[in-house]
């Protein structure tokens, strides 16, 4: 299946059209890469999009092969090729052999429903680690095997645990846990450092919301109140379970986040508009 979602992607700043996308330009070779949420055709948190992807690039030692100015005139190159008001974006960095090439184009966003902000959603939990957390690689492999879990289980997110019990992060999300109005999430060294995480945190500080950075044993999850998730697609998402275990969904400071957190985000897509690189 084509992971190109439209009419059109960029291969190393030029426009292409779609059919002539090829997957193995993404998952052959070592990739680097970023999935970027656009609102109304404009990038949420840009900027803080741009740092991490050149972080990843340096920890892995690879070369920066676009940086954030190209990166923003081929978002807007594509945007006005293939007019896609709310969709993800993904930029890839791909070093393969002799060969290195970045992409940037549209995926198939797959957003939660307004139920499933109000009902929650299923978790289940994973027995693996990601190899470097600091740095957003793509791992196909284990990718695959969370994917096929979920499937057979009916679940919507994969909590990982370590190999010392703890639950670390999502597959594709960062983790909180509420108890008394009191929040618990991974600490920084063992994840990879989500954008809406640190924008949660950064809220959490300013409204004087506790917040502890410990790793939860995954057999002490039940002592939790809620579980929350926070990414690019799902922003903030509750949990109403985690394999048996059943979580309260209905917390009015999950619900106070995320209206802040997409304040946030409306503020993040104004500056990208106006050209400002401050975050």
């Amino acid at each position: 299946m084509n992971e190109c979602f439209g009419k059109k992607f960029i291969l190393n700043g030029e426009l292409q059209p779609c059919d002539q996308f090829d997957n193995a330009t993404v998952y052959e070779g070592d990739s680097v890469y970023e999935v970027i949420r656009m609102v109304r055709g404009s990038p949420v948190f840009f900027h803080d999009h741009m740092e991490r992807l050149a972080s990843s690039t340096r920890l892995q030692r690879k070369e920066l092969l676009a940086d954030a100015e190209i990166l923003k005139r081929d978002i807007i190159s594509l945007t006005k090729a293939d007019r896609r008001k709310e969709v993800n974006l993904k930029v890839v960095f791909n070093y393969n052999k002799n060969s290195s090439n970045y992409l940037v184009y549209f995926i198939e966003p797959i957003y939660p429903t307004e139920e499933q902000y109000r009902k929650g959603v299923k978790g289940i939990l994973f027995y693996a680690e990601r190899k470097d957390p600091a740095s957003k690689v793509i791992n196909h492999k284990l990718r695959s095997s969370i994917y096929h879990k979920l499937i057979l289980e009916g679940g919507y997110e994969a909590l990982l645990v370590n190999d010392d019990g703890l639950v670390t992060e999502g597959s594709r999300s960062n983790i909180f846990f509420l108890k008394d109005d009191k929040l618990v999430t991974a600490p920084d060294d063992m994840i990879l450092g989500g954008i809406t995480r640190k924008y949660i945190i950064d809220i959490c500080a300013k409204q004087n919301i506790s917040v502890k950075m410990a790793c939860v044993k995954a057999d002490s999850l039940s002592e939790y109140d809620s579980v929350f998730m926070t990414g690019t697609s799902p922003m903030v998402l509750p949990f109403n379970s985690v394999d048996t275990m059943v979580f309260k969904v209905s917390s009015p400071l999950i619900v106070k986040l995320r209206t802040l957190y997409l304040m946030k985000a409306e503020e993040s897509i104004a500056r990208f508009r106006e050209g400002k690189n401050v975050v």
